[in-house]
């Protein structure tokens, strides 16, 4: 079975929310318990920017998955999805400790699931 140009689009969308997602999953689990956290997320704006950037990933994939069921098949979304969570730990590598361990990863993972379930709404 072959998918349409748009469901491709939509396909690939997907898996780059989920990517994003779980790098920040990953970056986020570096923050628990309390005690590993940095000074700078034990402040009160810290723990907002922890705590805000977490509900906004959850949110971000609930409406991904939202938008991939009404127009992806599922098998493509589970082979699909499955492929990039196995790959974020390969790929958060790359970067930096210093982001990684730091503010800038927590907004910067967030934001882009953030802009592509935004891009996913409006291709929906």
């Amino acid at each position: 079975m072959s998918l349409s140009l748009m469901q491709i689009v939509n396909l690939v969308l997907f898996m780059a929310l989920l990517l994003a997602a779980s790098m920040y999953a990953l970056a986020a689990s570096g923050h628990f318990p309390v005690e590993h956290r940095s000074k700078k997320l034990k402040t009160a704006p810290g723990r907002l920017i922890l705590f805000g950037t977490i509900a906004l990933s959850l949110v971000c994939v609930a409406l991904g998955i939202y938008f991939v069921q009404a127009s992806v098949p599922w098998y493509a979304a589970v082979i699909g999805g499955g492929a990039v969570v196995l790959a974020a730990p390969l790929l958060l590598q790359l970067f930096s400790d210093r982001f990684v361990d730091g503010r800038s990863s927590l907004l910067a993972f967030s934001g882009a699931a953030a802009c592509l379930s935004f891009l996913m709404a409006f291709a929906h």
